[in-house]
């Protein structure tokens, strides 16, 4: 599993022009699922996301985590993070997990976001996004499971 995990002032996904998922401050998390991939996994993902200290404290240190600045999470199933571009100029995303399973599982991680007590809006599973972002720093950090 990897995840771009982004610190944003606000951020927000369209579908055919239409908001589908929009935030405020908080975190984009961009999520790509790999096979071997299992519950396990997501609900590591999301124990490590909910903990992460990676906004300011009063002090401009890096202390606080999302929960602490009531910030939200806008969360996007993106298989192109398992790109293989090693050979060739054409990327290979055989590593990358397949449907259905692959977006039982980005629901799963979803769940359990929400249920670490973070609220959650998504992008849509396989569609044609375009996800807009301000980026906080710009504050980026790319979690590998």
């Amino acid at each position: 599993m990897r995840v771009v995990i982004q610190r944003v002032n606000h951020a927000d996904v369209k579908i055919d022009g239409e908001s589908v998922g929009k935030i405020e401050k908080g975190l984009l998390l961009l999520v790509g699922l790999k096979e071997g991939d299992n519950l396990e996994t997501v609900k590591k993902a999301a124990a490590k996301i909910s903990k992460m200290r990676i906004f300011e404290d009063e002090n401009g240190k890096t202390n606080l985590g999302i929960k602490d600045v009531d910030g939200k999470i806008l969360s996007v199933s993106q298989f192109t993070l398992l790109a293989d571009t090693k050979k060739g100029n054409r990327p290979s995303f055989i590593e990358a997990m397949r449907p259905p399973k692959s977006k039982e599982l980005w629901e799963a991680f979803n769940q359990e976001l929400e249920d670490n007590g973070i609220e959650v809006a998504t992008g849509e599973f396989g569609a044609d996004m375009k996800v807009s972002l301000e980026n906080d720093g710009p504050f980026t950090i790319v979690l590998d499971l």
